[in-house]
C-alpha cells in the first residue's frame, strides 16, 4: 500500500486515469504530489500515476481501494458511481468537489432545473420522459424549427445532444433514445463561451478568462477555442459574473467549467457545467501564469489560489481521430508543428485511433488575436493524423 502523507503532503485519487487526469499529475509531478488513479489497464495515466488501479468507473469496491491510499479524491469524468463517493463522502473522506454536486451535474435535467431554481440565465427548456412527448413539449415552447435535445444522463464529449428541426422527420433519427430528454429552446447565432472558476476550501473564488469556442458541427465537439473571447468587455465581465454566482450556489470546492451562449443581443445563457478541469481551460498551461491544472491542484491541497491573468492570447485545436482511421496513427509534421514559434503539441497517449476521438491539443500563442488568428489558421494547414 502506498504512502498517505508523503513529505507531509496528501495522497490524491483521481475516479478515472484519462488525458486530464494525466496533466494534473504532470502538474503534480512538480511538487513531489503523491497520484493514485482508478481506470482500465490501458488509460492514459497508468503509466504516470505512482499507483493505478485497474478496475471500474462504476464499482463501489474499486472507488473504495483507491480511497484507501488517498486522502483526497477528485474525479475527472462525469459517468462514476457517485453513490459510492457520497457515502465516503459521508464518513468522512475528503472529496473535492463535493459528491452532491457531481449528482446533480451529471444528470442535465436536474442541471437545467438547479440553474432555474437560482435565477440563473438558461435557455427555456421542458423535460419528457421520452421521445414521445416532444411534440407536445415543442408546442409549449412555441418552436416551429430548430430545436435541441440532451439525453438526461450519460452524453459526454457532444454525444447525446443533438439539433434538430421540427420541420424534419426528425424523430426517426432519435428514436433510439431512453429515459428522460431535455428539450430545449435553440439560440440561434449564438457565441458559445466558457469561464472556469476555481472556489478553494476556504470559498474564495477566481475566474480564468472566457474562452471563445468553435464546435465541429458534425461531432459538436471544440474544433478551436480563442482566448480572449472576442466579444464586448461588459459581456465577458457580466459572463464571469454568472459563473461566481453559480459557483457559489454550489457550495463546494472545486473547478468548474461553465459553458454559455452569448446571443446576438448580448444575452447570456448557461449552457451546461463540468465539475473538473475541461477541454475549453488546455490553453491555460502556456498561455496562463496559473493552469487550470494547477489551480486545481492549489484547491486539492488546500493551497492559495493562483493568478489567472493571461500571459498572450491563445488558440487551441482540438486533435481529432479522422473518420476513415481507426487503428494506430501517428502526427504527421510534427516537426513543421515545433518549427512555429509558440506552438505547443500536447498528446494524450492514446494507442488507437478512433473517428471523433480526442488524441490531442495544439496551444499557439500570439502578441495579438489578430495575429493568434493568422498563426492558429497556419497551424491547422501543417499536421495530419495518419495511419502508422
Amino acid at each position: 500500500m502506498a504512502e498517505k502523507l508523503y513529505n507531509n503532503q496528501p495522497a490524491i485519487g483521481i475516479v478515472g486515469g484519462g488525458q486530464l487526469g494525466c496533466m494534473l499529475i504532470q502538474e503534480a509531478a512538480r511538487y513531489d504530489i503523491i497520484i493514485n488513479t482508478l481506470d482500465a489497464d490501458d488509460a492514459p495515466a497508468q503509466t504516470t500515476a505512482r499507483n493505478h488501479i485497474v478496475g471500474s468507473l462504476q464499482s463501489k469496491e474499486d472507488i473504495y481501494k483507491l480511497a484507501q491510499i488517498s486522502d483526497v479524491l477528485t474525479f475527472e469524468i462525469e459517468n462514476i458511481n457517485v453513490a459510492a463517493l457520497i457515502e465516503l463522502d459521508k464518513s468522512g473522506k475528503k472529496i473535492i468537489p463535493r459528491p452532491l454536486v457531481l449528482q446533480l451535474i451529471k444528470d442535465k435535467s436536474i442541471q437545467k432545473d438547479f440553474y432555474k431554481k437560482h435565477e440563473l440565465p438558461t435557455a427555456e427548456y421542458i423535460i419528457v420522459d421520452d421521445v414521445n412527448q416532444i411534440d407536445e413539449a415543442l408546442n409549449q415552447l412555441g418552436i416551429t424549427d430548430k430545436f435541441v435535445i440532451k439525453i438526461a444522463t450519460g452524453g459526454y464529449d457532444g454525444k447525446g445532444v443533438f439539433v434538430l428541426s421540427k420541420k424534419s422527420n426528425y424523430i426517426d433519427s432519435i428514436s433510439m433514445l431512453k429515459g428522460k430528454l431535455v428539450v430545449e429552446i435553440f439560440i440561434d447565432n449564438a457565441v458559445e463561451i466558457s469561464v472556469i472558476t476555481a472556489c478553494d476550501q476556504q470559498g474564495n473564488i477566481k475566474c480564468f478568462p472566457a474562452v471563445e469556442m468553435v464546435f465541429d458541427p458534425k461531432l459538436n465537439l471544440v474544433d478551436t477555442l480563442i482566448c480572449p473571447a472576442r466579444l464586448d468587455e461588459s459581456i465577458l465581465q457580466e459572463a464571469e459574473k454568472i459563473a461566481v454566482e453559480l459557483t457559489q450556489h454550489f457550495e463546494s470546492p472545486g473547478l468548474f467549467a461553465v459553458e454559455m451562449f452569448v446571443d446576438s443581443n448580448g444575452d447570456i445563457y448557461i449552457n451546461e457545467t463540468a465539475p473538473r478541469p475541461h477541454n475549453s481551460g488546455h490553453h491555460t498551461i502556456e498561455a496562463c501564469y496559473t493552469s487550470q491544472y494547477e489551480q486545481l491542484l492549489r484547491v486539492l491541497m488546500g493551497w492559495p489560489l493562483g493568478s489567472t491573468e493571461i500571459i498572450k492570447p491563445s488558440s487551441m485545436i482540438n486533435i481529432i481521430g479522422p473518420d476513415n482511421l481507426t487503428g494506430n496513427y501517428y502526427l504527421q509534421n510534427i516537426d513543421k508543428l515545433l518549427a512555429e514559434e509558440g506552438v505547443y503539441v500536447h498528446l494524450y497517449g492514446k494507442h488507437e485511433s478512433r473517428p471523433g476521438r480526442k488524441l490531442g491539443h495544439i496551444t499557439i500563442l500570439a502578441d495579438t488575436l489578430e495575429a493568434l488568428i493568422i498563426k492558429t489558421e497556419k497551424v491547422r494547414l501543417i499536421y495530419t493524423v495518419a495511419a502508422a
